[in-house]
C-alpha cells in the first residue's frame, strides 16, 4: 500500500493494485528465474507501481536496460523485453536475441508491450527473423499511473505533437482505454464535459466502448460525478507562462521526472568543521516529491514567495520539540519521547532539504533575468504591447540565450495576441534562423501548426475579450493567503482552470460567447445509471470531478485545481488526470524537430 494514494476522496491504491495484480500474473506465466530487459524510458513509471522488492518476489534476478548488441550474461531461465510499442526498439530486441549464445543453456524470451501490442512491431520482429523466439508476446495495459492521491498521469511524451500535428490518434484511444478501466474499479461516471476536438474524440470512443461491452452492467456506485475533457490547445498560454509555484518551480529549474528530482549536491552535503569543502559530492541529490512527506504536501502548491515564512515556522516547531527532552522527567515522559523521535527526526531531515531547494530556487528567482523575463511575460498576460516587437526578446536572441527560452516568450506573445502581425511574426523568424541556424526552421513551422507561433488572421485580437470574460488577470493577488486561482503566476489565472471552476459554477451557459471564441466544440454527454446506484447526495457533500487534460498538464494548474478544492464552499473536489506533467520547456522541447 502506497498511503499517499489514499489520503484523498478517491482511493488511487485501487488503481494501483489492479495493474500490479496484472503484472504479478504475467511474471507467474514465466516460470522459473527471471531477467528483465527494460526500455529505459520505462524504468520511471514502472518503479511508481512496482519496486524491485515485488520483481524479487516473482524470480526477477536480474534487470539490464535494453542496448544494442549482445545481452550481458545472466544465468537466468527467462528473459523478459519489457518495451513500447516502436520500430527502432525492435531492431534493437532481434540484435540482442539473434547474438544469444548458442552453445550456452537455452533461454525463454519473452515480450511484454507497454500499453498496447503492435502489428506493425510484431511484423518487424517476423521480418528480421525472431518472431517465433518469443514463447509469450502479450501487453500490459499501463494507461493511466497513480502519481499521487488526486493525480495520475499516462506519462506518454509525445501525445501532444502526435494529436496536433500529426493527427495520429493513438494517445486518445489509450486515454479512453484508461478511463474505461477506472470507470470499471470506480463505477460510471454519470456526467461528461469536455472541450475541443480531441476532448470529442476521446468521448466518443468511451460511449462506443461502453456500448461493444454491453453484456457486462457495471455494478459499482461511482465514486466520480462528473469528468471534464480539456484539450491543451484550448490553453495554449499557460503551459508558457513561468509557473512560481514552489513545486512548479522545482520543475522549471530542475525538471521532476516520475516525481523525482535531482539536484546540484553540494547543498545537501553535511559540513563538518575545519573540512574546508573538501571532498565534495559529485553525484547529483536525488529526491522523491509526493505528499508521503508532511512538509511537501504543504508548501508544495503555495506561491514561492510564501514558502520561506511556513519553513521558519516549522523550524521553531521542529527545534522546539526537540528541547522537550529536556523536561522529561519521568520514565514514562523519556518512553513517550523516545517513541516520536523517528517522527521528528524525519521532519528536520525534511525540513533540512527543503531549506536547501527553497535557496537554490531563491538564487534563480532573485537574479536580475528572472525578473526582467517575468515583468514580459507578465506585461503579455494583461494585454501591454503584444502587437509589435518586444525589445527584451531582441536582446535575449542577441545574446543567444538558449533557443526554447526565446521560443516560449515568442509564442506566449503571439497566444496573448491571437497571433502577431506578418512582420512582427517575420522579423522574429529571421532573428532566430539567423542566430540559432537554418536547422530549426523545422521547429518554427511545428510551433506555427500546433497554434503557437502564428500569423494573426482576420486582423481581430480575441485574447481581451477572453481575458476580461473569464478574469484571467488579476492586479491585486494575495500570495501568502490566496482568495483566487491567480496566485500560482502572481496574477494570472490559469485559463484551463478557470473553465472548470466556472462549470462547476454557474455553469458554462454563462460563458458562452467565449467558448465559440476558444477552439473547438465543447458538448455534454450523461451515462444513465442503472436504478440503485444514482447518488444521493448528502447535504454540504462535495461533488468529485476528475479533469482530464490531453495534450499535458502544468504542476501550477495542478496547485490551481487542489486550491479550489479545499475551499470552503467550493462545492467540488478535483481528481486530475493528464496524458503528460509538462513544463513550458519540456512541451517546446516535445515539438522540435531534431537537427540531423
Amino acid at each position: 500500500m502506497a498511503a499517499h494514494l489514499s489520503y484523498g476522496r478517491v482511493n488511487l491504491n485501487v488503481l494501483r493494485e489492479a495493474v500490479r495484480r496484472e503484472l504479478r500474473e504475467f511474471l507467474d506465466k514465466c516460470a522459473g528465474s527471471k531477467a528483465i530487459v527494460w526500455d529505459e524510458y520505462l524504468t520511471g513509471p514502472f518503479g511508481l507501481i512496482a519496486q524491485y522488492s515485488l520483481l524479487k518476489e516473482h524470480e526477477v534476478e536480474k534487470m539490464f536496460t535494453l542496448k544494442g548488441s549482445r545481452l550481458p550474461a545472466a544465468d537466468v531461465k527467462n528473459i523478459i523485453f519489457v518495451v513500447r510499442p516502436r520500430l527502432e526498439l525492435m531492431d534493437i530486441i532481434s540484435e540482442n536475441v539473434l547474438s544469444e549464445d548458442r552453445r550456452g543453456p537455452a533461454r525463454d524470451f519473452h515480450i511484454l508491450f507497454v500499453p498496447r501490442r503492435s502489428l506493425l512491431c510484431e511484423q518487424r520482429l517476423k521480418d528480421l527473423g525472431v518472431l517465433g523466439s518469443f514463447i509469450h508476446r502479450e501487453e500490459y495495459s499501463l494507461d493511466l499511473i497513480p502519481f499521487d492521491g488526486d493525480l495520475l498521469s499516462m506519462e506518454s511524451e509525445g501525445a501532444f505533437k502526435e494529436c496536433y500535428l500529426e493527427s495520429d490518434q493513438t494517445s486518445l484511444y489509450h486515454a479512453a482505454k484508461g478511463l474505461m478501466t477506472l470507470q470499471a474499479l470506480y463505477g460510471t461516471i454519470p456526467q461528461i464535459f469536455g472541450k475541443g476536438e480531441c476532448a470529442r474524440q476521446v468521448a466518443n470512443m468511451m460511449i462506443r466502448m461502453k456500448r461493444e461491452f454491453t453484456g457486462s452492467q457495471n455494478s459499482i456506485f461511482p465514486v466520480f460525478d462528473n469528468l471534464l475533457l480539456l484539450d491543451r490547445n484550448v490553453d495554449l498560454l499557460t503551459p508558457l507562462a513561468t509557473q512560481l509555484t514552489y513545486e512548479g518551480l522545482i520543475d522549471e529549474i530542475y525538471g521532476i521526472q516520475n516525481s523525482y528530482v535531482k539536484l546540484p549536491p553540494e547543498k545537501f552535503a553535511p559540513k563538518k568543521q575545519g573540512d574546508g569543502g573538501k571532498d565534495l559530492p559529485t553525484e547529483a541529490k536525488k529526491l522523491q516529491l509526493n505528499s508521503a512527506e508532511e512538509l511537501y504536501a504543504e508548501i508544495r502548491d503555495k506561491n514561492f514567495n510564501a514558502v520561506g515564512s511556513v519553513l521558519s515556522k516549522k523550524a521553531k516547531v521542529i527545534s522546539a520539540a526537540f528541547e522537550e527532552r529536556h523536561n522529561a522527567k519521568t520514565v514514562g515522559e523519556i518512553k513517550q519521547f523516545v517513541s516520536q523521535l523517528p517522527h521528528m527526526q524525519a521532519a528536520r531531515g525534511s525540513l533540512a532539504n527543503h531549506t536547501s531547494i527553497a535557496e537554490l530556487i531563491k538564487d534563480v528567482t532573485t537574479s536580475e533575468d528572472f525578473f526582467d523575463k517575468l515583468t514580459v511575460e507578465q506585461e503579455f498576460m494583461s494585454g501591454i504591447d503584444t502587437d509589435k516587437v518586444s525589445s527584451y526578446i531582441e536582446d535575449c536572441t542577441a545574446q543567444k540565450h538558449p533557443l526554447i527560452k526565446v521560443l516560449r516568450l515568442v509564442c506566449l506573445q503571439s497566444v496573448c495576441n491571437s497571433g502577431l502581425k506578418q512582420k512582427v511574426l517575420d522579423y522574429y523568424k529571421r532573428e532566430i534562423l539567423q542566430t540559432y541556424g537554418y536547422e530549426h526552421i523545422l521547429t518554427l513551422y511545428n510551433l506555427e501548426k500546433a497554434g503557437l507561433l502564428k500569423p494573426q488572421t482576420g486582423g481581430r485580437n480575441t485574447y481581451p475579450t477572453v481575458r476580461k470574460t473569464l478574469r484571467l488577470w488579476m492586479d491585486d493577488v494575495n500570495e501568502q493567503n490566496p482568495t483566487d486561482i491567480s496566485y500560482v503566476y502572481s496574477g494570472y489565472a490559469p485559463l484551463s482552470v478557470r473553465l472548470a471552476q466556472l462549470l462547476s459554477r454557474p455553469g458554462w451557459r454563462s460563458i458562452e460567447e467565449v467558448l465559440r471564441i476558444l477552439p473547438g466544440p465543447h458538448f455534454e454527454e450523461r451515462q444513465p445509471l442503472p436504478t440503485g446506484l444514482q447518488k444521493k447526495r448528502q447535504p454540504g457533500e462535495n461533488r468529485v470531478t476528475l479533469i482530464f487534460f490531453l495534450g499535458g498538464v502544468t504542476f501550477a494548474e495542478i496547485a490551481a485545481l487542489r486550491f479550489l478544492s479545499q475551499l470552503e464552499d467550493g462545492g467540488t473536489e478535483y481528481v486530475i488526470a493528464t496524458t503528460k506533467l509538462i513544463n513550458g520547456a519540456s512541451w517546446i522541447e516535445s515539438l522540435m524537430e531534431k537537427p540531423f
